[in-house]
């Protein structure tokens, strides 16, 4: 399979749950914080003219509301399978961000997290940012 190395970060949204409240459930309408789900900055042309990923000479390919994407944490080197349900990160504001541990780095923030899923990959929501490698293909 086919991977991109990146960053990795959280968000919240939908139903109440660990340190969020109630937020919207997204550009899809079905996100919700303690689902295993992600935010993805290609879901449409609306959200692309937003995220902008080409910014940071990051290509990525076009996948809509649904589409299941398996990640791993270059950190913990756990693997989850997470759904898109929302727009984001807004890539172009973290461009050339980069976050390591223990000498595993990845720079350009491309893909958030519910807090349910982030916590399944790294243990916790205390780092706020991780290194990953998200199979595209």
């Amino acid at each position: 399979m086919a991977g991109i190395t990146a960053e990795a970060s959280w968000f919240c949204c939908g139903n109440a749950w660990g340190p969020c409240g109630t937020a919207g459930h997204g550009a899809c309408g079905t996100c919700n914080s303690g689902n295993m789900q992600h935010a993805w900055p290609n879901t449409s042309d609306a959200c692309y003219a937003i995220t902008h990923p080409d910014t940071c000479g990051v290509g990525l390919s076009r996948r809509t509301c649904g589409f299941k994407h398996a990640t791993t944490s270059l950190c913990t080197g756990k693997r989850i399978v997470t759904s898109i349900a929302d727009c984001g990160p807004q890539t172009d504001l973290f461009c050339g961000e980069r976050t390591c541990c223990g000498g595993n780095c990845a720079a350009n923030r491309i893909i958030d997290f519910t807090p349910a899923a982030f916590t399944a990959l790294t243990g916790s929501l205390n780092s706020g940012l991780t290194p990953v490698t998200i199979d595209v293909a």
